[in-house]
């Protein structure tokens, strides 16, 4: 995948730049697989906005997304763009008819024959149990809990090392540096994700948010002190207080927010801070 830049016909258009869409084969939706994508406008069931800056953007449609992987043997017959994900999908159809959309590993086209289970050959796009990986294999799509479905390392770009395996356990190296424990009866899918230059991408203008569904940002320093308590002062001035905070108060930028009844602990080998 390369990017493509625009002539610089506009001060926006200058830095501008876009995916080239190289491995996507397919234009249009499997129409079997999408459903209707409602807009909340980051509102709750009461009308009171609960996520800020999120509203307007272009109409989307859900795509389906098999993370299971359930199907023994599929064939691929398109990649295609996914406006729900940084990543592609790729449109996969057994040998019974049956279609169903999963995430795309980087070098995967049409015609190739996907496998998933314990007997599978080591290659990108096939998914089998951690226990049946080799040692040091490049992986992504990782299911967390059996029988659930993929559910890290999903993003464009992607890829996690399987470090080792001992007592029921591997080791899996996260792209954050993170080394978690995962179950070995866990699976796990071959390769890297597509769209691996999705990263550089510039977006370069503001309208371009604004299609996204992603509304403008202010910050709390150029507020008044009634709307945020970073605002006031004479001109440029420090927050005032022992940290940042958001504007109602709460501390930010920094405080840890891991839930500690999840008793996930025990399941980090090494922070991805290095600790």
């Amino acid at each position: 995948m390369a990017t493509m830049k625009y002539k610089p016909t506009t001060p926006s258009r200058r830095h501008m730049s876009v995916a080239s869409f190289d491995e996507v084969t397919k234009f249009t939706p499997e129409k079997s697989l999408i459903e209707i994508k409602k807009k909340h406008s980051g509102r709750n069931n009461y009308g009171k906005i609960t996520v800020r800056h999120q509203g307007g953007g272009n109409k989307q449609k859900y795509r389906l997304i098999d993370f299971k992987r359930d199907d023994e043997k599929a064939t691929v017959i398109g990649v295609e763009y996914d406006p729900n994900r940084t990543s592609y999908i790729a449109l996969l159809q057994n040998d019974e008819g049956k279609k169903s959309y999963v995430i795309a590993p980087y070098g995967v086209t049409d015609g190739d024959v996907l496998y998933s289970g314990a007997d599978a050959d080591i290659k990108p796009g096939n998914t089998l149990p951690i226990e049946n990986i080799p040692v040091g294999t490049i992986i992504h799509n990782i299911e967390l809990y059996p029988g659930k479905g993929g559910q890290l390392v999903r993003t464009a770009g992607a890829q996690a090392q399987l470090m080792a395996k001992e007592n029921g356990m591997a080791q899996v190296r996260l792209p954050s540096g993170e080394v978690r424990l995962v179950r070995l009866d866990c699976k796990a899918t071959i390769g890297q994700v597509g769209n691996i230059e999705h990263d550089t991408i510039k977006i370069g203008k503001a309208g371009k948010t604004r299609h996204m569904g992603i509304r403008p940002t202010v910050r709390g320093s150029v507020m008044n002190p009634c709307d945020h308590p970073h605002g006031g002062g004479e001109g440029k001035s420090p927050v005032g207080r022992p940290g940042p905070v958001t504007p109602w108060g709460k501390p930010a930028l920094g405080l840890k927010t891991r839930n500690k009844k999840a008793r996930t602990n025990k399941y980090i080998v090494k922070r991805r801070n290095g600790r």
